[in-house]
């Protein structure tokens, strides 16, 4: 077994290294430290602002215990990450083309698995997914909140990881953990702060600056805010009418706000780690 998963590694590794393109695809993973916060509203408004200022995206959810990327867009997807994998299918017979063409993929049952696949399934997944290098601009991971094994894998192979919280101290509480967690792992992760749900302006600007001194001071680690995201009525009719609030309601003060924070991030220095052939790498190869 042993000679078979280093024949495995082996294989994957010289897959990821071949071949080259002119397009870079970056890695986002979303999280946060509990559920309720909005994180998986932020990935999908994030992913669709990205798609209308013409960026090739894919979505995809990995959150093992409350995915619900689809019913935020109310869709039903017919095949899953784990039914590619079955029943050993290409990635664009599983990838939805979804609202304003944002591409999507589910995790599907027993996604939380992912990481224990047998040689072949695992073979299979790293060149499906491989696949995407050079064909996307951005691939967003839509991971789960909390503590999970594999959720943490994702992150430590993300080039930028996106840390949701709202002001609420739970929420606070919950994503410095994962933040603490994540550092421990890997001090150089690359993490950006954004407030969800804030009421005020300064509610916004107290909870980040409160998150980044606790950082600095007891990780050692110095984090940016991405942005802000207001408390806004609108996604949650919005969350009832099962339509992303960017496009229900695009003059909503949240639909504004999220504009602004994907503009913000366009505009900050991009590093690379190599895209999905780094991201691949990083989980094949550390533990």
């Amino acid at each position: 077994m042993a000679d078979q998963a280093n024949q495995l590694r082996q294989e994957v590794k010289r897959r990821l290294h071949s071949g080259s393109s002119n397009r870079k695809t970056k890695v986002i993973a979303v999280t946060s430290g509990k559920g309720g916060v909005g994180k998986s509203n932020v990935s999908l408004n994030f992913a669709l602002s990205l798609v209308a200022l013409n960026k090739k995206v894919v979505i995809f959810d990995l959150d093992v215990g409350m995915a619900n990327l689809d019913v935020l867009m109310g869709v039903t997807p017919k095949e899953t990450i784990m039914t590619m994998l079955e029943k050993q299918l290409s990635l664009e017979a599983v990838v939805e083309t979804g609202i304003n063409g944002l591409q999507y993929l589910a995790g599907g049952h027993g996604i939380g698995k992912i990481l224990t696949l047998d040689g072949q399934q695992l073979n299979h997944f790293f060149k499906e997914v491989g696949s995407l290098q050079g064909k996307v601009d951005y691939i967003i991971l839509d991971t789960g909140a909390g503590l999970t094994y594999e959720g943490m894998r994702f992150l430590q192979a993300a080039d930028d990881v996106f840390l949701v919280i709202n002001p609420e101290p739970p929420s606070i509480t919950d994503g410095y953990s994962v933040l603490k967690a994540l550092n421990e792992k890997n001090k150089q992760a690359s993490v950006k702060l954004i407030v969800n749900r804030s009421l005020t302006k300064e509610e916004a600007e107290r909870t980040s600056l409160n998150f980044q001194k606790a950082s600095v001071q007891f990780l050692n680690k110095s984090i940016d805010l991405l942005g802000a995201i207001p408390d806004d009525p609108f996604v949650r009719k919005a969350v009832i009418a099962q339509s992303p609030y960017l496009l229900e309601y695009p003059n909503s003060k949240a639909a504004k706000a999220i504009d602004e924070l994907v503009r913000s991030y366009l505009n900050l220095p991009s590093v690379y780690k190599l895209g999905v052939k780094g991201f691949l790498t990083k989980i094949l190869f550390h533990k």
